[in-house]
């Protein structure tokens, strides 16, 4: 990644006492925006994620998304390099200083893929379903779910180890939901917090008693390797058809039939997608399952499921 650098025609933004050079825009949400920065003091690339926060609710998610990032020391989770509110002109931006990923994310890899008219092999399938897995583990022994998991929230590191990022969206792993002004209001928050089409079963019609745990981390687990495997989620072209996913997402998902795929795998996504979220699997199940499918050194035997 060489650029040609003038301090005396771009920005530069200081941040905990050191000096950052803006490069270029790499992206922009709803309300947040993300550039590339590059550290004057260290030479390295970071991604600079500023979030614009119209109001007191705004600037506490921000700081949550922060915390969250600083509970994990994992190499599989996103780490934040240093976080600070900025108030310009009575409005406020949150920014979120993190590691920079050139390889994208795991999103534009499958998009890379698939204009090659390519996708990944199961052993790359694999690795990066390992990663994920103990990215989550991580989270789901804290005590919390990330809800928001997708193609796009995971990143590629230089040697293709996944790291789970964005967690704004993380809450408590456990819910028990006591009445129905609890259910509609976690209802609304799916609505607004976790992506459609990787947003399992339970969070679309919240019953009025009942537990919602981490397990809705695994159906969206299952999205994301459904669309390693096939090159988009299970329910992608649903939402884009403007078909209904809550209806969708209440049926057994039918696994289209690959060469590519072995038994385990497929036997392994169904679990994932199983609608009754007390039949799902937990992550430690499904991890021991991954590193006995692990692809083998030669000579030795690799163990199914």
């Amino acid at each position: 990644m060489g650029h040609a650098l003038c301090v005396c025609s771009r920005g530069t933004v200081i941040i905990d006492n050191k000096r950052y050079l803006f490069i270029q825009k790499l992206g922009e949400g709803g309300f947040s925006y993300v550039d590339l920065v590059e550290g004057l003091h260290d030479g390295h690339f970071y991604a600079l994620k500023r979030i614009l926060c119209h109001e007191q609710q705004d600037r506490e998610d921000a700081q949550r998304e922060a915390d969250m990032h600083r509970l994990f020391h994992h190499p599989n989770i996103l780490r934040l390099v240093a976080y600070c509110l900025r108030e310009r002109d009575a409005k406020h931006e949150a920014w979120l200083l993190l590691p920079f990923f050139k390889r994208g994310t795991l999103w534009a890899e499958i998009e890379r893929l698939k204009d090659k008219g390519s996708f990944l092999t199961e052993d790359e399938i694999l690795r990066l379903l390992l990663g994920i897995c103990r990215g989550l583990e991580a989270i789901h022994a804290k005590g919390y779910a990330h809800r928001d998991l997708k193609p796009t929230n995971i990143l590629l590191g230089d040697e293709g180890q996944p790291v789970l990022m964005d967690l704004g969206s993380m809450n408590q792993a456990c819910i028990h939901v006591e009445g129905s002004r609890q259910a509609l209001t976690l209802q609304d928050w799916a609505a607004q917090r976790c992506t459609i089409s990787y947003r399992a079963p339970e969070l679309f019609s919240v019953q009025s008693h009942c537990v919602i745990d981490e397990r809705t981390d695994v159906w969206s687990l299952g999205c994301v390797l459904y669309a390693m495997m096939f090159g988009e989620g299970p329910y992608d072209m649903v939402f884009q058809k403007g078909d209904s996913v809550a209806l969708a997402v209440q049926n057994q998902l039918s696994i289209p039939q690959s060469p590519r795929h072995s038994p385990a795998l497929r036997q392994l996504l169904a679990s994932m997608m199983t609608v009754d979220p007390q039949q799902r699997p937990h992550i430690p199940l499904l991890l021991s399952q991954l590193e006995a499918l692990q692809p083998s050194a030669p000579g030795q035997h690799t163990t199914q499921i």
